[in-house]
């Protein structure tokens, strides 16, 4: 695999850059020109952007190559979120990692909620996260309100218009993307976890490494909002069992890590608190890591 990937740093850089973004896409050039056009547009600070181009084959590479101020991966066949993730570490030149999906559109001033709330925390132990909002579902950390399924249907005026009604609450559990955390703290939890490439459940596992290491803040912020279309590249991959690996590596189901330690949902809360599970908790944890193994 090494063989197969490159690394193509910018050849102009953005000056004084505030986070480092990392966007894998694979075969979505649609949505990923719409995906940063709409951080281009939209942020309030500038921020380098990193593109992992898995294949490329339908023009990506070519738009990412023309593109003089974005860094990017090559890889030659589509290595998955992990290994994508984890080979632009080179390339980062902040000390801030945000994870976003190339099927995201961002909204005004997403970027400086998460700044404000950084700078109000005062410490590095965070993982933040915006707010998706998403045209249908049932997600509970995500605005469900429909401005389009695809580019074809994508309502984007209205929703420039509108998207300050969708504010809600600061909420507890930050794991999905677009996703924020200091580089220190990647760093010594080794970043995303390859035994789940390509990468389903690879969120929830990255939420527990930094769990392990005292992270407790892990607040999705309401007022900072992207729209998400949602699966345009899962969509087309084979996935993996990532809830079975998740359980039998960390002795409990991810939702059980989301609802009791990260609290999905309820209302956000700077300093979570430790977690001590019932034996009763204990023991269906531990059939159903027995039956994830089996």
């Amino acid at each position: 695999m090494l063989q197969n990937i490159s690394i193509h740093p910018a050849t102009e850089c953005i000056e004084n850059p505030q986070f480092s973004m990392l966007i894998p896409s694979w075969n979505n050039l649609k949505y990923l020109e719409l995906c940063i056009n709409s951080i281009r547009k939209n942020s309030f600070f500038q921020h380098q952007i990193i593109v992992v181009v898995n294949e490329g084959a339908d023009g990506t590479l070519e738009w990412v190559k023309s593109q003089k101020n974005i860094d990017y991966v090559y890889a030659r066949s589509n290595i998955g979120i992990c290994y994508a993730l984890n080979a632009c570490r080179s390339l980062i030149k902040t000390q801030y990692v945000t994870y976003a999906n190339d099927d995201m559109y961002f909204l005004p001033n997403w970027d400086q909620s998460l700044q404000n709330q950084i700078s109000e925390l005062g410490h590095n132990s965070f993982m933040l996260s915006a707010t998706m909002i998403e045209p249908r579902g049932n997600n509970d950390c995500a605005v469900i309100a429909n401005y389009g399924d695809g580019i074809e249907n994508f309502d984007q005026a209205r929703l420039l218009k509108e998207y300050t009604t969708l504010y809600r609450a600061d909420w507890s559990g930050s794991t999905w993307p677009p996703s924020i955390m200091h580089i220190d703290c990647w760093d010594l939890v080794g970043g995303m976890s390859i035994e789940y490439s390509p990468g389903m459940y690879s969120d929830p596992d990255l939420s527990f490494k930094l769990w392990t290491i005292g992270v407790r803040t892990f607040i999705g912020k309401g007022n900072s909002l992207v729209y998400h279309f949602g699966c345009k590249s899962t969509g087309r991959v084979k996935k993996n069992k990532g809830y079975k690996s998740f359980t039998i590596k960390w002795g409990m189901s991810s939702k059980t890590f989301m609802v009791k330690y990260l609290l999905r949902g309820q209302a956000a809360q700077k300093d979570l608190q430790d977690v001590h599970l019932t034996q009763l908790d204990k023991l269906k944890q531990f059939f159903k890591k027995l039956k994830s193994i089996v």
